[in-house]
């Protein structure tokens, strides 16, 4: 039940308090007013706002952003990815809690977090960008929300830039060809075995030979090596294994048998134990992923004169594309990339440099009358039927 409370001030003057139920059970102060109806009309007001999920705790509203980050939301990622939770926490420092940290949570309104967006994307952040950081914010706030300490979300209808999609390139095979022939020997199968598997970095780099059936020709991904900052690391080194891949779901990978002869290869080459990295720097430890891409890669493809810029993750997508351009079933592909959704697997349909070509050449087949040629043992006589001979349809 709701109440006023009067309070009388130092130098005489009377104010009224607001005193209700709040969702938490605790009975709550708010005011003072100048007269008793105002203070009971609000009283009535937050009592109406707690039954209907809409109130948030006056105490808790005036804690700062970053004190709520720190001492509530960051606890709740602690069940999140290493990689996950470093991302977050550049977020933070680079941008949230600059802008927002001293503020208290209630001060944090709508307009505030469309002058970040406002602002971010001025000063060059990229739309991509700054949609998924304030993807992030947005679930800081929503956490504010389930634990009473705003009312509701700030980002819920913040007016976002677009994303707008840039086509994929994906590199040929000649230009793969130019890329490895500039590769350092030594990581040269690691090359090969990415672009004929598809792995994602961490997958390739966490391989050992007993992931390998070199029998069965059969690449079994298991774990995957994750690189963060060693002050975010939870055993203190820049890589570290984890204990299964992305999406959390081992998978199994054929592959040639004369990939499986330079694997055999290559472990004989380097000495390589069954439960050793497949892989590694010259001096044995799991290779970083930015060393790589500075002292090898990053050079390589300028060597090979590649005009496009070209990841190693590009590695993957020239895997994919190049499956389903040949002919691969597309639910193959979706497995041995490990995706979760087969729209992911789509994205690579028609990405290859001549899929234009080869998409205006059955054009021309349809529109010009022609056909493409019959398989051989068509027809008793080996001749085509004549394109105007209409066929009866079958009794059903």
């Amino acid at each position: 039940m709701s109440y006023t409370r009067p309070k009388t001030l130092k130098d005489g003057s009377v104010r009224h308090y607001a005193v209700y139920l709040g969702a938490d059970g605790r009975y709550h102060e708010e005011g003072g007013f100048k007269t008793a109806k105002e203070a009971a009309k609000v009283a009535v007001q937050r009592e109406h706002d707690a039954a209907r999920g809409d109130w948030a705790s006056p105490t808790a509203g005036r804690t700062s952003f970053a004190d709520y980050v720190e001492d509530d939301y960051w606890p709740t990622t602690q069940h999140l990815e290493v990689s996950t939770r470093t991302a977050y926490r550049y977020y933070l420092d680079k941008h949230f809690l600059p802008r927002f940290g001293k503020l208290p949570m209630r001060r944090i309104g709508p307009t505030m977090i469309q002058s970040w967006v406002n602002d971010a994307t001025r000063d060059g952040l990229s739309a991509r960008s700054v949609v998924k950081y304030h993807a992030f914010l947005h679930k800081i706030f929503s956490r504010a929300v389930v634990h009473k300490v705003i009312p509701t979300n700030p980002c819920a209808h913040t007016a976002l830039p677009k994303v707008v999609a840039q086509p994929k390139r994906i590199i040929t095979v000649e230009q793969f060809d130019a890329i490895l022939a500039n590769i350092p020997a030594r990581y040269r199968m690691m090359v090969l075995l990415a672009i004929e598997t598809g792995l994602r970095w961490g997958e390739l780099i966490a391989l050992r030979p007993v992931d390998i059936d070199l029998t069965a020709r059969i690449v079994t991904v298991r774990r995957t090596v994750v690189e963060v900052a060693k002050k975010h690391s939870p055993t203190g080194e820049r890589c570290f294994v984890k204990d299964y891949p992305k999406d959390d779901e081992q998978r199994q990978v054929q592959i040639e048998k004369a990939t499986c002869r330079q694997l055999r290869a290559h472990i004989k080459q380097f000495a390589i134990a069954d439960t050793d990295l497949l892989f590694t720097s010259t001096a044995g430890t799991a290779i970083s992923r930015n060393n790589f891409r500075t002292k090898f890669w990053a050079p390589a493809v300028t060597k090979a004169k590649v005009e496009q810029k070209v990841t190693f993750h590009n590695l993957r997508a020239a895997h994919a594309s190049w499956l389903l351009a040949g002919g691969a079933d597309i639910i193959v592909v979706q497995h041995r990339l490990g995706h979760r959704q087969i729209t992911t697997t789509q994205q690579y349909t028609g990405t290859l440099p001549d899929a234009g070509d080869r998409a205006l050449a059955a054009y021309r087949r349809i529109r010009q009358g022609t056909s493409p040629p019959k398989p051989s043992g068509a027809g008793a006589t080996g001749r085509a039927s004549s394109p105007t001979r209409r066929q009866k349809p079958a009794a059903r």
